[in-house]
């Protein structure tokens, strides 16, 4: 019905909009539907979020369904006009050439109101359009699988929630990749979804009490404000980072009870730097000299001998210094300098072993005792580059018989670089690692009656995994990264 139709010719505007007023109020003509909200649309199905594959924008991407992990190539809206906009509204849900047919793709084009870009959310869950519903091809759930259009049926893999889901953290994107963590730490967010203890323990000054800090909601960030009240008028240090994967495996400090060590080892200060992640406050692990954790986890499902490893941290490439050396990952249960292939862990610093690295660092390296390896031998890497950057992804995994990896990247954006990619040094083949962990020192470091540790770095956020992680994997890791929103 028009609406000219129902107003006498000639009367003034004021007529007409009085008369749609009416309207409106009887139900005869309804008001445009709403704008809703940005949100991720998430299959019943598999759990997973409708997604523009690769992040793209451009014209004729097609759809897909991926770990929740955030950004806008996974939040879409249902405007006023019937369109499904996502890529911060700048593209419209459409099908594939024009097509309906069932089988055809959903893609992403630029939203010029055509019929195949009218969409709409019904009360079942489905996505309707051009007869047909938005489908997960094959009743897949795996990452990857395509989003196609398929005549409705009514069942799950039809079917879409807007109910925002707990994003996944790294440790569920290294589980769903086959190399479950099985040590994480970080001091400013959880790194699973299903997380909600504690991140790490202070101790103040003021009377040596102790308080756990966790996280505001399960999978969130750092509940800084439980630290801000309890360290108010005094001083706090940090005495332990928790475990997240469930294993136990917690970097105390080395000179804790926990951890004897010499009396050049103390806990780091917890209220040296403070940052923002997902818009929250958090505070940084800030290690100086004479500050390191450690844990023997060799017992507890860290990879020894030569079993296939991965790991990656996220560190600062603003707080370094030239000493002996700020590692994370698996070193000797001994604390001691044991053999080649004894360690396998990230060093980040401004130490060049062996000559030859290009710039002024600070590096991503390989510690795998009795070397610092920016490649896989003592020369030149034409490779390696420098991270300057406020906030660094530094990523390592080695198979312990032949081959090992380094990459890494700015934590704010973009993805990792891989820095090398082949065979072990000689004489590391195969490895012997012990299964211990280790962070902000070397591996030969604290035992009591000596052992100084002399570097300087940042710990935000880190994980050990079993087994060798893919390429897909790591990028996905360093994808949740620069969605965590570090600041």
């Amino acid at each position: 019905m028009r609406l000219s139709s129902l107003i006498p010719p000639g009367r003034p505007r004021r007529v007409v909009v009085s008369v749609l007023a009416v309207l409106l109020v009887t139900g005869v003509v309804g008001p445009p539907a709403a704008s809703a909200a940005t949100a991720p649309l998430v299959g019943v199905a598999s759990g997973r979020c409708l997604h523009v594959k690769g992040d793209s924008g451009t014209a004729g991407t097609a759809l897909e369904i991926a770990d929740c992990t955030g950004g806008s190539a996974q939040a879409f809206e249902f405007t006023s006009a019937g369109e499904l906009r996502t890529t911060s509204g700048t593209r419209c849900v459409d099908a594939q050439n024009g097509q309906t047919s069932p089988g055809t793709p959903a893609v992403i084009s630029s939203c010029d109101g055509r019929a195949t870009q009218q969409w709409r959310h019904n009360s079942d869950g489905s996505i309707t359009g051009s007869g047909s519903c938005l489908d997960v091809n094959g009743a897949g759930t795996a990452n990857g699988t395509a989003v196609i259009l398929w005549t409705c049926h009514g069942r799950d893999n039809q079917k879409w929630t807007t109910s925002a889901p707990q994003a996944s953290g790294p440790c569920d994107l290294y589980a769903s990749g086959g190399t479950p963590c099985v040590a994480a730490h970080s001091t400013v967010r959880a790194l699973l979804r299903s997380y909600g203890g504690s991140l790490y323990q202070v101790r103040r000054a003021s009377d040596s009490a102790t308080r756990d800090i966790g996280v505001l909601t399960t999978g969130g960030v750092a509940n800084a404000a439980a630290q801000d009240s309890f360290c108010s008028g005094t001083s706090c240090v940090i005495t332990v980072v928790y475990d997240q994967s469930g294993r136990g495996n917690d970097l105390w400090y080395q000179g804790s009870s926990v951890v004897p060590g010499s009396s050049q080892s103390r806990p780091a200060t917890a209220t040296t730097e403070s940052l923002t992640v997902g818009g929250s406050k958090a505070y940084s692990l800030y290690i100086n000299a004479g500050n390191s954790y450690w844990r023997d986890g060799h017992l507890t499902g860290v990879p020894t001998g030569s079993a296939p490893e991965g790991m990656y941290m996220v560190t600062s490439g603003t707080h370094v210094n030239s000493g002996c050396c700020f590692d994370y990952g698996n070193s000797e249960t001994t604390r001691k300098a044991d053999a080649a292939g004894a360690m396998d862990a990230i060093n980040f610093g401004k130490q060049c072993w062996f000559g030859g690295c290009s710039g002024s660092g600070p590096w991503v390296q390989a510690d795998l005792e009795w070397g610092l390896y920016p490649g896989g031998s003592q020369s030149w890497n034409p490779n390696q580059r420098a991270f300057t950057s406020k906030f660094v992804t530094a990523v390592l995994k080695n198979n312990g018989t032949s081959r090992f990896a380094l990459k890494g990247s700015d934590a704010q954006s973009g993805g990792l670089t891989t820095l090398y990619d082949g065979a072990l040094p000689s004489g590391y083949s195969p490895m012997r690692k012990q299964g211990a962990i280790v962070l902000g020192s070397g591996g030969d470091c604290c035992k009591p009656g000596g052992g100084a540790n002399l570097s300087a770095g940042t710990f935000y956020e880190g994980a050990v995994v079993s087994g060798y992680p893919s390429d897909a994997t790591e990028n996905a890791v360093q994808a949740n990264v620069v969605a965590a929103g570090y600041r």
